[in-house]
């Protein structure tokens, strides 16, 4: 005879262990989703909405005017379509936020409702640059993914693709591009489905690489990769090994 605590659900301690014990390159079809990226206009915006698209993935570009987003949209081609920010975000199920720095805070508090529900990606890097070259901000909050998350409580944020070249990403002679993208979150879920994106993209994975709090380190490395890039003439990325 069962008894009510027989038919319940497994508890969290349990689920938790069959989390860790899950193939981590398990990862879910994500083909169907619209994704949304605000600040597409931007190079690394435009990169990223292209490289999606061209993998087979619907996209959105939005701005703060329609007019320019539909002007990037069209010029990329690919079936991108161009949209005023607020109308971007609501016609996405997944959202990554590719804005300047220092338009970061003010267009998030703009869409806080509009981003209500959606999962976010951040890759925003707070950089600062002086004589000696670009170094990291820490913003009050720790991090632009700390900073998103406060001012968006009704979002799932998450951070990733902060180490692409914008280069590469534009580049449509370039195939495939052989990096890794350091994901963090607080549901594996959510992480799961932007590995899942990233891996579209010939040549990328997504890895997880820890919870929000530790989105600093990973936004701040971006200011040594610009160093690479200078003393070098390249476009480096990140590759993690024995994974």
């Amino acid at each position: 005879m069962t008894t009510p605590d027989d038919s319940r659900s497994p508890n969290a301690a349990t689920r938790a262990k069959a989390a860790l014990q899950r193939d981590p390159w398990d990862l879910p079809d994500v083909s169907g989703l619209v994704v949304g990226v605000l600040g597409g206009t931007g190079d690394q915006g435009r990169g990223l909405a292209y490289r999606l698209a061209r993998a087979g993935q619907k996209v959105i570009i939005g701005s703060r005017a329609a007019e320019r987003a539909q002007t990037a949209a069209g010029e990329l081609g690919l079936g991108i379509e161009g949209a005023e920010n607020a109308e971007c975000a609501r016609r996405s199920d997944v959202v990554i936020i590719a804005v300047p720095w220092d338009g970061h805070a003010k267009t998030l508090q703009a869409l806080a409702g509009e981003l209500d529900g959606k999962l976010v990606i951040d890759c925003v890097n707070p950089l600062g640059f002086d004589r000696k070259g670009a170094y990291a901000i820490k913003p009050e909050e720790g991090s632009a993914a700390e900073q998103a998350a406060a001012l968006l409580p009704g979002a799932r944020v998450t951070a990733a693709f902060h180490h692409l070249s914008a280069v590469l990403l534009q580049d449509p002679e370039i195939e495939q591009i052989d990096t890794d993208v350091m994901v963090l979150g607080e549901s594996r879920a959510d992480t799961d489905i932007v590995q899942a994106l990233a891996a579209r993209i010939p040549g990328m994975r997504g890895v997880f690489a820890g919870r929000l709090r530790n989105a600093h380190q990973v936004e701040s490395l971006v200011a040594n990769l610009i160093s690479v890039n200078r003393r070098y003439k390249a476009h480096a990325g990140l590759r993690v090994t024995d994974v």
